[in-house]
This record gives C-alpha cells, sequence and structure tokens, in this order.
C-alpha cells in the first residue's frame, strides 16, 4: 500500500504503518486533560499497545491464509485499525470461514490472558475494575492500563463480527452462505446486508453526534460495495481466457534497438510496454516508466537491453484472466508474458485485464438492457 513504511518483518510478512496512522495519537490528549503530560504518556502507550493488539489480529488473519496457501502481501496499520493483504481471496467457503475467524479468536485469546491478570490484580489491589469499564478514572497505573486493553479486546472481537463487509464477519457470513449457494449470490447478499448496517450506523452516528462512528459506517458502506465490485470482476475473469485477450498487434522491439525508438513508440502508438526480442525468444521488457527513468538519468541513447527488466512472469494462454491478475498480485507485478508451450505470444498487463473487464461489463449490461426491452415489447404485444 502507498504511504506506508516498514516497521518491522514477522514470520516473512511486512508490518508497514501508513502515514496517516500516527493521527490515531492524538487520541492520547484528552488524558493530558486530567493528568498532564503523565497522562499523555499514559494514552500513547494504551494506544500503542492497542495497536500491537490489532496486529496480532491480523497476524491471526495472515498465518491462516498462509496455512492455506495463500501468500499475504503485507500488513498494514491505519488511524481505524488494521488490513492483511493477501494476494487472493479463498477459493474455498471453508477456508474463507477459518481466515476470518482467526483474527477475533485472537483477541478473544488476549482478553481471557488479560481477564485472568487482571483479576489476579484486583482481588490483591481492591481496583474498581467496573468503575473503569464503565468510563471512571481510577488512576494511572498498570492495572488500569491491562482493564482498558480487555476491554478493547473485547470490543474489536465485537465489533469486527458483525455481518458488514469489509469487517471479518461480513466475510463470515460470506463463507457460511457460500456452503448452500454460489459465491457471488453469497456476496451480494452479504454486501447488502453490511450497506443495510453501515446505512443504521451513519444514522445513529449523525444523531448521537459520534462523528468516529460516522466515519467507521461509510468505511463500512464503500468497503461493502468494493467487495461486491471484487466478486462481479472474479465472476467475469474466469470466463476469458489470457489467450484471447493480449495484443495480438502490438510493437515490439529487438534487441538491437536503442531507447529512441521506444520513444518514438510511446509517442506515435501510445502503447506503454514493449516486448524485447531476439528473433523468436523474449529477453526482457521494456515498460514506459523504464524509459522515462532512462531519459531523466543519462542523456545517451542507451540499447534497450540497458534499462530492460530481464525477469519477466509466464503465464499459460490458456489460463483465465482472473487466475493472471491472481499471479501479478502474488508476484507483485503488473506485466506478464503469454506463452503457448515455449511460444512467446505477447503481453498483458494489470491495466489490460482492467479494460477488458470494463468491456465485459458493458456488453452484459447491454445485453441485459436489450432483453428487458425485449421483455417489455412482448408485453405491449400481449396487451
Amino acid at each position: 500500500m502507498g504511504w506506508s513504511f516498514r516497521l518491522v518483518r514477522v514470520a516473512g510478512i511486512d508490518i508497514k504503518i501508513h502515514f496517516t496512522f500516527f493521527l490515531v495519537l492524538l487520541l492520547a490528549l484528552p488524558w493530558g486533560s486530567q493528568y498532564g503530560v503523565q497522562g499523555v504518556l499514559f494514552g500513547v502507550t494504551l494506544i500503542l499497545l492497542l495497536f500491537v493488539c490489532v496486529t496480532l489480529h491480523e497476524l491471526g488473519h495472515s498465518l491462516a491464509a498462509r496455512f492455506f496457501g495463500i501468500p499475504v502481501r503485507e500488513i498494514v496499520l491505519l488511524p481505524l485499525g488494521g488490513a492483511a493483504l493477501l494476494s487472493r481471496n479463498p477459493s474455498k467457503p471453508l477456508h474463507e470461514l477459518v481466515i476470518a475467524l482467526a483474527g477475533p479468536l485472537v483477541n478473544v485469546v488476549i482478553a481471557i490472558i488479560l481477564a485472568l491478570v487482571t483479576g489476579a490484580s484486583l482481588l490483591a489491589g481492591g481496583i474498581d475494575g467496573r468503575a473503569l469499564l464503565e468510563g471512571g478514572a481510577t488512576g494511572l497505573s498498570f492495572t488500569t492500563l491491562l482493564l482498558w486493553l480487555l476491554q478493547a479486546n473485547i470490543l474489536l472481537a465485537l465489533f469486527n463480527m458483525l455481518p458488514a463487509f469489509p469487517l471479518d464477519g461480513g466475510r463470515v457470513l460470506r463463507a457460511v452462505l457460500a456452503l448452500f449457494m454460489n459465491y457471488q449470490r453469497a456476496t451480494r447478499i452479504a454486501t447488502v446486508t453490511g450497506q443495510v448496517l453501515a446505512v443504521g450506523l451513519g444514522v445513529l452516528a449523525l444523531f448521537t453526534g459520534q462523528f468516529m462512528l460516522l466515519l467507521v459506517a461509510i468505511f463500512i458502506f464503500f468497503g461493502a460495495g468494493q467487495e461486491q465490485a471484487e466478486s462481479q470482476a472474479h465472476t467475469m475473469l474466469t470466463t476469458l481466457r489470457v489467450g484471447d485477450a493480449y495484443n495480438k498487434h502490438a510493437l515490439r522491439l529487438e534487441v538491437g534497438d536503442r531507447v529512441s525508438k521506444a520513444v518514438d513508440y510511446i509517442l506515435t502508438s501510445y502503447q506503454p510496454d514493449f516486448a524485447v526480442m531476439q528473433g523468436s525468444t523474449l529477453l526482457g521488457i521494456v515498460t514506459r516508466d523504464d524509459v522515462l527513468r532512462a531519459l531523466a538519468s543519462d542523456h545517451r541513447d542507451m540499447y534497450v537491453t540497458m534499462v530492460m527488466r530481464r525477469e519477466v512472469i509466464r503465464v499459460d494462454h490458456n489460463a483465465m484472466l482472473d487466475e493472471v491478475r491472481q499471479t501479478m498480485s502474488e508476484k507483485n507485478t503488473r506485466i506478464v508474458a503469454v506463452y503457448e508451450g515455449d511460444v512467446f505470444l505477447g503481453l498483458v498487463s494489470i491495466e489490460d485485464i482492467s479494460e477488458a473487464y470494463a468491456v465485459m461489463a458493458f456488453v452484459q449490461r447491454q445485453e441485459a438492457a436489450r432483453k428487458a426491452a425485449q421483455v417489455g415489447g412482448t408485453g405491449d404485444s400481449v396487451r
């Protein structure tokens, strides 16, 4: 994810912080109004420990996904929580169910441990835990900190189990529904459920003046819509082979060509990516960005072989576009080479797949409109 930097790497998974994350530390300021500088430090410590719990939650998802063979690109911490970015969605409902439940289960385990620890401390020290959980102040102590974390983990588990995308509960709902119906219908039902819930939360936020709740409602509403769009793309892109979608008339560069020729192609054809060939063998790929970097760093007219990318992911021409899109995500690349056996056919980029999806969606809408018009015409003639 852009605008983020790596904090640490755990179990081979990069944990990154988005630059907006630090805005959440402003929530520590109210502690300062009552306890001064020590209160602010207490609040910052509490928030940071809370996000340690969020990170463990996302690691729960990530490790469960890897158990089922799904690569995890990274975990990103944001002001509203965290996100484990999987390279693809689970292919089986049961896998999605386990992965979705793994995160809240981590919070349940943390809450149990904290309850045992704080329970012993409360019995020993006589701190009023009920008053704390109801919002009362009991001072700045280690036990107070743990009690706040206990409450937060309980709320995290409960909130994430709301049946709304992109929360875990939405994925649990879809996974359960997908056991009894097709994936697309299950996604549609889960999406509508989530958006109705989001509208309800939004109305409640407006009446109670809770700005954070309103942000959460907006997040859920658009997140559910994005999940529905992803489901539609998955369904459509599983119907077209990559061998039918690559540019069969693409311009190619030869091993002896220079960057100036690539510039000429870019200016006259608007084609952004070029295969560099030696006879019928693919040597590498030159993209528009490669050309621009070459022009900015060196005024010489270099050979394209000096700026090309030699490592190119290969896909079979019979692979479906959705499968190729998943491969791109897993390999973190925007362009792949299409082969039929050992014969190079052409290049396909993520932009090509997006364009194919847009065309297929347009054709589908036109077909639906034509059928609706025919039904309407038939009805008129009957009357």
